[in-house]
């Protein structure tokens, strides 16, 4: 299987000390260290330099905006200096935000990365987190169509020599690009589904590459069924290399020194990080930001999905970490390995994005994590072919 690191560029100094009678102010000027960001991007970038180093198949980054839940604001950037300092990892964006984007413009700077990266770039899109559309004043209900319009539009600009395109929020004449994408007809397109209908209808339309949901169980399994169903309709069947799954990972001699050891860093994620200036459910369920069918095709309809609740944002300690660990891939490599595996082959994934570091983890302990999973952890998972994905199986069947 294909094994990315997914690094989120976690800001590298815990903002928790800026918390006033225990709530986390809007965090401005007088909170940001330029030098502790200087130094969170050259941290992070000497350690992808090493996962080449110790042969992992590729690099994942995102885009988020003004929280210090990551400093990717534009992963575009990121991807041209990484570009630049490494040779064979593959570079996967998952993802551009495209309704934000003016989708042009975004067409241009991907065909510049495939060309800078000689053809090593994965074209993640998404629609991205509501707080991204309250910070770029975009609505919520024209999410949807903003996203497709701009693909196109993106679609077009690599295929067409020339192409004019006239929509609802966009609109182009006799347009051009150069460059052009290295790889034919553009970079292999991913998906970071979170289960509604319209996204997974849309990318097994475009052939899209997908991760079926953060977690095992229904949902992930549900999608995955109606990704087949849909790709059917085109002729198409749902492979392991189309599907990844995304899991937090950690090795140490030892379960207990391994939740010691992380779980502060998964109670920041929790407690910090994920509900710093979110936008919570009971705002988003009064916007179009999900349709009224949405959620239509999994048993358990919106249960397990972020337009439910905001369960995930409860708070979390050390035995809330101690619970979960004991279904995740934390502990010794031999457990680590086998839960990985385990669950690839229970969703039918070929490709894994593991996730190590939820900042701000010191250089010393990240580069630690990189060192034993690239050589204790890294080639056995290479090693596995996952080469069936059960649920897709389940629906030719039927």
């Amino acid at each position: 299987m294909q094994v990315f690191v997914f690094d989120w560029l976690a800001y590298g100094e815990n903002v928790d000390k800026f918390r006033v009678n225990g709530e986390l102010p809007r965090l401005g000027t007088e909170h940001f260290n330029p030098q502790v960001a200087v130094d969170t991007y050259t941290e992070h970038l000497d350690a992808w330099v090493e996962m080449e180093r110790l042969g992992f198949d590729g690099l994942a980054i995102n885009e988020h905006h003004a929280t210090p839940y990551g400093l990717g604001n534009s992963p575009n950037l990121i991807a041209a200096a990484i570009s630049r300092l490494t040779e064979r990892m593959k570079i996967l964006i998952y993802a551009n935000l495209l309704p934000i984007h003016e989708p042009l413009r975004l067409a241009e700077e991907l065909a510049m990365l495939d060309c800078l990266s000689n053809g090593r770039l994965i074209n993640g899109v998404g629609r991205g987190a509501p707080r991204e559309y309250k910070i770029f004043n975009v609505p919520l209900d024209e999410s949807r169509s903003r996203f497709e319009e701009a693909y196109e539009v993106m679609r077009k600009a690599w295929t067409e020599d020339r192409f004019d395109f006239a929509g609802q929020h966009f609109n182009y004449r006799d347009v051009s690009i150069w460059p052009r994408p290295v790889q034919k007809p553009y970079p292999p397109l991913w998906v970071p589904l979170t289960g509604s209908k319209e996204t997974i209808e849309w990318a097994a339309k475009n052939d899209a590459a997908f991760t079926p949901g953060v977690f095992p169980g229904p949902m992930r399994e549900d999608t995955i069924r109606y990704y087949a169903k849909c790709a059917a309709q085109y002729g198409r069947e749902v492979k392991p290399e189309k599907i990844s799954i995304m899991v937090d990972c950690y090795v140490a001699d030892s379960k207990a020194k391994a939740i010691d050891e992380y779980g502060p860093y998964l109670m920041y994620l929790f407690n910090t990080l994920l509900v710093y200036d979110q936008v919570f459910q009971k705002d988003v369920q009064k916007t179009k930001y999900y349709s009224s069918t949405a959620f239509e095709h999994l048993r358990e309809g919106a249960k397990g999905t972020l337009a439910q609740d905001d369960s995930i944002f409860n708070e979390w300690t050390m035995e809330t970490v101690r619970g979960a660990a004991e279904h995740m891939p934390i502990g010794t490599a031999d457990e680590v390995v086998e839960r990985i595996i385990a669950e690839c082959e229970q969703a039918g994934a070929d490709n894994v994005l593991l996730v190590c570091n939820r900042g701000p983890m010191p250089k010393e302990m990240f580069l630690n994590q990189i060192h034993r999973i690239g050589t204790e952890v890294l080639p056995r998972l290479q090693a596995h072919k996952v080469k069936v994905v059960p649920f897709a199986e389940e629906v030719l069947a039927g």
